[in-house]
């Protein structure tokens, strides 16, 4: 079932369109568990993290696949500016353009299978949550993080999480007084306490990961 007129959603969940969507969801979760609500007061308000979807939104969530949020922002720029963000360059472009960039071989061949794909980025907005993160990982150099990055920022679903991201993980460590940092199997398992907010809990573990070790968790 589809996106209705006037915004109400049915089948695909609440989606986050406002800092006002988020505030809700924060609020929910600090009701509810107190070391989010320890978090949040460290915080302040949680960010928005909405871009629009499409192609851009998803080969920009390739160019961050294990790289810092430094790296992968000067990458950005080198492949905008050499108009390298669009699908028609992308799947024409040398490999020794996109190296250029600052791409990877491996990334450079990913951008360019994804601008081959041919996906419905439209038909994605209104497909239940799991439906897109299996169209979007049937392409080549799409894993399941990439996916779910996808659905909560370009999208804005509200209950979609990603746990393998590695500064979720040690957020959590650090937040829940773990030893060590949840694997993506036990953080997944944690965060289904958090429905139907999964996607604002994220959020609110990349803030907190932010205060404690100075740097940012996500692009």
């Amino acid at each position: 079932m589809k996106e209705q007129a006037g915004g109400d959603v049915v089948a695909v969940g609440r989606i986050i369109r406002t800092e006002t969507c988020v505030a809700e969801g924060a609020a929910w979760l600090a009701e509810r568990e107190p070391r989010f609500a320890a978090a949040l007061a460290m915080t302040g308000p949680l960010p928005l993290r909405r871009r629009e979807d499409g192609f851009r939104a998803l080969l920009s969530a390739i160019v961050s696949q294990q790289v810092s949020v430094a790296s992968a922002n000067a990458i950005w720029a080198r492949m905008e500016a050499a108009g390298l963000c669009e699908p028609d360059t992308m799947a024409c472009a040398t490999e020794e353009a996109l190296r250029a960039a600052g791409l990877s071989r491996q990334k450079a061949r990913y951008g360019q299978e994804l601008a081959r794909a041919g996906i419905d980025f439209d038909a994605l907005r209104g497909v239940p949550d799991e439906e897109v993160v299996a169209v979007l990982t049937a392409v080549p150099g799409i894993g399941r993080w990439t996916a779910e990055i996808y659905a909560m920022f370009a999208l804005g679903r509200a209950d979609v999480f990603a746990p393998a991201d590695l500064a979720l993980q040690e957020a959590a460590r650090l937040l829940f007084g773990l030893e060590a940092r949840p694997s993506e199997r036990v953080l997944r398992g944690m965060a289904e306490a958090w429905s139907p907010w999964r996607a604002v809990a994220a959020r609110m573990l990349w803030a907190y990961y932010h205060v404690e070790k100075a740097r940012e968790g996500i692009r």
